[in-house]
C-alpha cells in the first residue's frame, strides 16, 4: 500500500504530519509531493523540512507535471489539502482524499468540495451536516482534526518562551492573523510599545511573509520584530500549534486559528476589524461578504469580539482576568466545527485509509 500526500504550500504539512506518522507506525509505505518554489529561501527551507522530517519527496514544477507522476505511479491514496483540477481522471489510477488545510469561516471551505473527492475527512458534526446537504452525492467522514492532535496527545512541546527571548514572567499574546481579509494593516506601528506587559509572538500566514502582494503586511510585521517583546516566527516555523500551546490568549481576525485556540480551551479574541482592498468596500462590500460563510456566526459565540484596534488593550486585559468566561461556548462550538479533541483523530484517518484501499 502506497499513499502520497500532495503539499502543494509547506503549511499544510501540519495537517498531513499526524496522519503519516500513523501510517508508517503501520508500515504503509508514504511519499510527498513538493512544487519548486520560485524563491530561493523557501525552497531551501522545504528541504530543510523534508529532511528533518525523514519523508521520500519528489518534487515538481507545477501541477501538470504532477498529474503526469500520479497516472504513472498509481498510489492506492493521494491526500489533497486543498481543490485540484482533473480530479475524475486520478480515480481512474488512484483513490483521493481531501484534508482541507483548514477549519476557517470562509466560503472556500464548503466550495472545495465542488469537485469531489473518493472521501473527505471533517471536523464535526455541523460541517459534516452543511457539507452532506450542500453535496448529497459526496462522501464525508467525520474524523476531526488532525492538526490539533499533538497538542492532545502530548506528541509535540510548546515553544520556549525564554529561547525567543521572551520574558518567561509575563503573559503572552499571540497575534495569528490571516493574510486577507486582514487586520495587520489596522495595527498601530507601535503595537509592541503599547503591550509592553506582555509577550507577543506574531505568527502570520504563510503568504503574509512570502507573496509579494502583501509586501506592506511583511514590513509592518518586521518593523514590529525589533521590539524586545516581540518574537516573529519565521516562514521555517510553518506550524502554529506549538505557538498556541504556549500562549495565554489568542488575537486573530478571518482565521483558522479562532477555531483552533478555542479547542484548547483558552480565550479567544477575534479582531473584526480589517484593511480591505478598494474592490470590497463601499458598493463592492458584497465581495467581502461573499468571500466570508455563514460560519463566522460562531467567532461572536466563542470570542471576545472587538470592533477596532483601540478597544484591543481593554479586552485583551478583561481576556486574561477571566479566562474561563466563554468556556462553555467554547466547548460546544469546538464539538460542532472542530470535532473530537480526543487526540485519535489521525488514527481514524490513518484506519480509514488501511481499511478502505
Amino acid at each position: 500500500m502506497r499513499v502520497c500526500f500532495d503539499v502543494k504550500h509547506l503549511y499544510y504539512l501540519p495537517q498531513y504530519l499526524p496522519v503519516f506518522d500513523k501510517l508508517t507506525q503501520q508500515d504503509i509505505q508514504c511519499e510527498f509531493v513538493f512544487y519548486q518554489q520560485e524563491n530561493e529561501s523557501l525552497q531551501s527551507i522545504c528541504e530543510q523540512v523534508i529532511h528533518a522530517e525523514g519523508l521520500t519527496a519528489f518534487w515538481f514544477g507545477g501541477w501538470e507535471d504532477a498529474f503526469k507522476f500520479y497516472q504513472q505511479q498509481k498510489h492506492c491514496w493521494i491526500i489533497f489539502g486543498n481543490l485540484v483540477s482533473d480530479i475524475q481522471q486520478l480515480h481512474q489510477f488512484s483513490k483521493t482524499a481531501l484534508m482541507q488545510h483548514g477549519i476557517g469561516p470562509k466560503n472556500c471551505y464548503y466550495e472545495v468540495s465542488k469537485n469531489a473527492t473518493t472521501v473527505r475527512f471533517v471536523e464535526g458534526e455541523h460541517r459534516l451536516n452543511r457539507l452532506e446537504s450542500l453535496f448529497p452525492d459526496g462522501n464525508f467522514v467525520d474524523t476531526g482534526y488532525a492538526k490539533l492532535d499533538p497538542a492532545f496527545n502530548n506528541a509535540t512541546q510548546a515553544v520556549c518562551i525564554e529561547k525567543m527571548g521572551l520574558d518567561p514572567d509575563k503573559k503572552t499574546l499571540l497575534y495569528a492573523p490571516t493574510f486577507y481579509p486582514s487586520s495587520i494593516e489596522c495595527f498601530a506601528k507601535d503595537f509592541p510599545q503599547e503591550f509592553n506587559n506582555y509577550n507577543i509572538i506574531v505568527k502570520p500566514h504563510f503568504f503574509s511573509l512570502t507573496k509579494k502582494n502583501y509586501r506592506r503586511q511583511k514590513k509592518r510585521l518586521t518593523h514590529w520584530q525589533k521590539s524586545s517583546n516581540v518574537y516573529l516566527a519565521s516562514t521555517a516555523e510553518y506550524n502554529l500549534v506549538p505557538f498556541m500551546m504556549a500562549a495565554d490568549v489568542l488575537i486573530s481576525d478571518a482565521s483558522s486559528a479562532i477555531f483552533e485556540f478555542a479547542a484548547l480551551d483558552k480565550p479567544v479574541i477575534w479582531c473584526d476589524f480589517y484593511h480591505l482592498r478598494w474592490n470590497y468596500r463601499g458598493i463592492f462590500k458584497y465581495r467581502f461578504e461573499r468571500r466570508m460563510d455563514e460560519d463566522m456566526a460562531f467567532f461572536h459565540q466563542l470570542a471576545h469580539q472587538v470592533k477596532s484596534y483601540h478597544k484591543l488593550m481593554a479586552t485583551v486585559e478583561n481576556a486574561l482576568a477571566d479566562p474561563s468566561a466563554k468556556q462553555s461556548e467554547r466547548q460546544t462550538i469546538t464539538s460542532n466545527l472542530a470535532g473530537r479533541t480526543d487526540g485519535q483523530c489521525s488514527l481514524r484517518i490513518a484506519n480509514y485509509l488501511i481499511a478502505n484501499v
